[in-house]
């Protein structure tokens, strides 16, 4: 493929593969490098996966060499934004504020710096290469990590491995990545959209709005201390005990008795 057709392609793809919708970062001759265009497609493609519902699980990847180096500086040099236009809510890329209710999983081949790293902190779960480099060479350049490095890095990993990454702008080893729960999974570089898509393949054959409720769970209780707060209790039985009373965890426990497969119908 040549620049000029490469530079004319969608710079985002996506795919339904079965319950799982895949989406591609796809500028690899800007090493999938997030501008106004990008950030647009990205954001709608989240948002009518997050709509169908046929799509249980959503994975994120990159065209190339490499998952995404993040913002792209020529853009930002000439004043370009990256975000959606219709949704700043959506933040940087139409993701990292983006309220998805589906589990998405970063797919992160090659290296994932900046924004890209970002954009992959905004996932639920990662898998990388054993060569992957995530990086936040934002000081670098005179920026912040501002679409979700500072905020997201210090609750994932322990406060002094975040401070390093985040005031020397150097690159995270995936195994290191690993070991600090920044990533769940390191294959082979060749494999990595392969166990993604596997990861994926699993949470799509439970229950959807469990799953849902469990990750809307989740989210809601970052915003408590304690589980001995009694607040944390009433926001999972708000949001999790309806889950109860669907036809779909009467059809759980209907296939375990019958053992057989059950047959979600998300309601």
């Amino acid at each position: 493929m040549g620049r000029e057709e490469a530079v004319d392609a969608p710079t985002v793809l996506t795919e339904l593969r079965g319950a799982i919708a895949l989406i591609t970062l796809n500028r690899p001759h800007a090493l999938n490098a997030v501008d106004a265009a990008m950030a647009t497609a990205l954001g709608d493609a989240i948002a009518s996966a997050s709509d169908d519902d046929r799509v249980r699980c959503i994975v994120i990847t990159g065209a190339g060499r490499g998952f995404s180096a993040g913002y792209d500086l020529k853009a930002f040099a000439r004043g370009e934004d990256a975000e959606h236009p219709e949704h700043p809510e959506w933040g940087f890329a139409g993701i990292v504020r983006h309220v998805i209710d589906k589990p998405v999983i970063a797919a992160v081949n090659g290296f994932a710096f900046g924004g890209g790293a970002e954009i992959a902190l905004a996932a639920d779960i990662a898998v990388a290469g054993d060569s992957t480099r995530i990086g936040f060479p934002e000081v670098a350049r005179g920026l912040v990590a501002a679409a979700g490095g500072v905020v997201r890095l210090q609750r994932i990993l322990p406060r002094r491995v975040a401070s390093e990454l985040l005031f020397t702008g150097a690159p995270m080893s995936a195994d290191r990545a690993l070991q600090h729960g920044l990533v769940n999974k390191v294959v082979e570089d060749d494999q990595v959209l392969d166990a993604a898509l596997d990861l994926a393949g699993t949470i799509s054959r439970n229950a959807p709005l469990a799953v849902q409720a469990t990750k809307g769970f989740l989210r809601e209780s970052e915003r408590y201390a304690s589980e001995w707060d009694a607040d944390i209790w009433d926001a999972q039985d708000r949001l999790v005990m309806p889950v109860f009373d669907t036809d779909d965890a009467a059809e759980g426990a209907r296939a375990f008795a019958e053992k057989r497969d059950p047959v979600w119908r998300g309601r």
